[in-house]
């Protein structure tokens, strides 16, 4: 997922998808514990998703900050 597409999306969006992508992430890791992952690449993707997913939030919360102040 780009960052692009992460922006376009509102916030109670993003934390549905970042609460989907985290618990993705928690069954790659089991499968990969467990049995040979199809992909590993996949673990690097996901991580990475996340990280996008909550800086675009911290962002969004950091504007509003910044909005009540003035």
């Amino acid at each position: 997922m780009k960052i692009k597409e992460i922006r376009d999306k509102e916030t109670e969006a993003i934390l549905a998808e970042l609460k989907d992508r985290q618990k993705h992430l928690f069954d790659l890791r089991s499968q990969a514990v467990t049995e040979k992952l199809e992909d590993p690449s996949l673990l690097r993707k996901t991580r990475l998703d996340i990280a996008r997913m909550k800086t675009v939030l911290r962002e969004r919360e950091l504007a509003a900050k910044k909005a009540q102040v003035r």
